[in-house]
């Protein structure tokens, strides 16, 4: 499920950028033709969005960005010349070269590893998301709509391993938290206002600021209104305790 931007839904925000601004500037870069192909298709016809360019390698990205004065880049996370992390090098590249650029990192791979080094420059436009998880269209343009607003989207399953990973140690104050609160917590991560997790946990609203509340309070995580700082704060907390998971192996 993708998250949305502060307690505005999906849908809300989708419809306010149709309404309120100029299309979404979108560049595409991927080495394979047929998944630049495929993102196009997906994203032609809704009016907010709009493909500007498109780089099958990662070194005219910039001037592509530039020339096209583009709102946000979609990157797959191999490429040539060396197919290793090209699409996270090149987002922190851009997070000094373009601050204003948003970017959405999509990938074949569960690895934490690649997610907190995307992250680590700050969560503010930026997305992580699994190519194999995208389940409709509706998906994607929400993550669009989210990253190019300034709001972060993260993969719940990279936020699981996280989670895991972080359990696995001795003393954890993840192990002070409720299944429950872990639940939450996933989707806090992910970028999910309090109503969106309400929804999807079939829980009141009341009920998830309460354990929101409290996940912050147990892990000292500070204020939880802010979506952006919640996933910098889950995702940076967690791997500044000690998770370093190594990269996949090829």
């Amino acid at each position: 499920m993708v998250g949305s931007v502060q307690n505005m839904s999906s849908s809300t925000a989708l419809k306010r950028v149709q309404s309120d601004r100029p299309p979404i500037r979108i560049v595409l870069a991927d080495d394979s033709y047929l998944a630049r192909l495929a993102l196009r298709h997906l994203l032609e016809g809704e009016p907010s969005m709009v493909v500007v360019g498109e780089c099958e390698d990662t070194e005219g990205v910039s001037s592509m960005v530039d020339d096209q004065r583009a709102d946000l880049l979609i990157t797959d996370i191999r490429m040539p010349p060396s197919n290793q992390d090209e699409g996270i090098q090149l987002a922190a590249r851009l997070r000094e070269t373009h601050p204003a650029l948003a970017v959405i990192v999509l990938s074949t791979y569960a690895d934490v590893a690649y997610a907190l080094k995307l992250f680590e420059g700050g969560c503010d436009s930026r997305g992580y998301l699994l190519k194999d998880r995208i389940r409709n269209r509706q998906q994607v343009l929400d993550a669009v709509v989210t990253v190019a607003g300034g709001g972060s989207i993260t993969d719940p399953t990279v936020v699981d391993e996280l989670v895991k990973a972080r359990m696995r140690r001795a003393r954890s104050p993840l192990e002070e938290l409720t299944p429950r609160e872990l639940e939450t917590l996933a989707l806090v991560a992910e970028g999910l206002s309090n109503a969106d997790i309400a929804e999807a946990l079939v829980l009141t609203k009341r009920a998830v600021e309460k354990h929101v509340n409290a996940i912050f309070a147990k892990l000292d995580l500070g204020d939880p209104d802010h979506v952006s700082r919640r996933v910098k704060a889950a995702l940076l907390y967690l791997a500044d305790r000690g998770v370093r998971p190594a990269t996949t192996s090829m």
